[in-house]
């Protein structure tokens, strides 16, 4: 059974219990979602042929220092870094380190920042130098993927209809959507109620209502859907070793639809590459 409780009335912890936010946490949740975003925006000057994962992690962590926001990812369940960079096969939760990025790889920079106990939560792809058609399409597709399922989000919709709007894409497009890793709620919480399926029927899975808050995130493999966990517990890699892309928004249900919260301030959130 679905619940939906007013989130000052909820302890600050998962309960399972679907958090309904007031004008006051959207001020809030304004306001981190910006600086993530504007993070992100950045990186766009920084990531280039030579760039290790951990100077882009660097960049992260000094980025929110600036402005009072902490990495949620930062010591996260023992997680040491302040975001996740996550290069061509790896699908998510690629642990920065001082590996060079080259001229033709794809690489995720997902980062999570907590101002004033709210969490802006968002990821983008970023070209390293010319890409491969192959490359490019998948940025394309995963991309659109994302933007379709937010355009599911409504009062009255489901987290079944998200899921259904980006698999029925995905899928049309020839590539598949991976199963293991969802959207999640998120606010007070890092990762809340409920869980925002990537796949799925119309009309499944908990209604969605004005005031709730989530990450929709999908990953999307140009092979087969499978992942495994590497060895450091934390790095996932397509099973098939085929290319893998992710795109990240954090939002709210409104009255008439949906309000992002992560949008780009310069409109680099997703920018069409010119292939090799």
């Amino acid at each position: 059974m679905v619940s939906y409780v007013n989130y000052k009335d909820a302890p600050v912890k998962y309960t399972g219990q679907i958090r309904i936010y007031d004008e006051e946490a959207f001020v809030g949740m304004r306001k981190i979602g910006r600086i993530a975003a504007e993070c992100l925006d950045a990186l766009v000057d920084i990531i280039k042929p030579g760039v290790t994962t951990q100077e882009i992690d660097d960049f992260v962590f000094a980025y929110g220092a600036d402005r009072d926001a902490l990495p949620a990812d930062l010591n996260y369940r023992g997680y040491s870094k302040s975001c996740c960079t996550s290069i061509n096969h790896v699908v998510c939760h690629g642990i920065p380190e001082n590996k060079q990025l080259h001229a033709g790889d794809i690489v995720n920079v997902d980062v999570t920042f907590i101002k004033d106990g709210w969490h802006g939560d968002t990821s983008r792809m970023y070209p390293v130098g010319l890409l491969k058609r192959a490359s490019e399409r998948l940025l394309e597709v995963t991309h659109e993927s994302l933007m379709r399922g937010i355009a599911a989000v409504k009062p009255g919709a489901t987290v079944g209809d998200i899921g259904a709007a980006i698999q029925r894409y995905a899928e049309s497009e020839r590539c598949s959507v991976v199963r293991d890793f969802c959207g999640h709620g998120v606010g007070l919480i890092f990762h809340d109620a409920p869980n925002i399926l990537h796949y799925g029927k119309p009309g499944e899975g908990p209604e969605l209502r004005e005031g709730m808050m989530f990450t929709i995130e999908p990953m999307i493999n140009l092979g087969k859907p499978g992942v495994k966990i590497l060895n450091d517990g934390w790095t996932a890699v397509t099973r098939d070793r085929s290319l893998s892309a992710q795109y990240e928004h954090t939002m709210a249900v409104t009255k008439n639809g949906c309000e992002i919260f992560t949008l780009s301030q310069n409109n680099t959130f997703y920018v069409p590459v010119t292939g090799a």
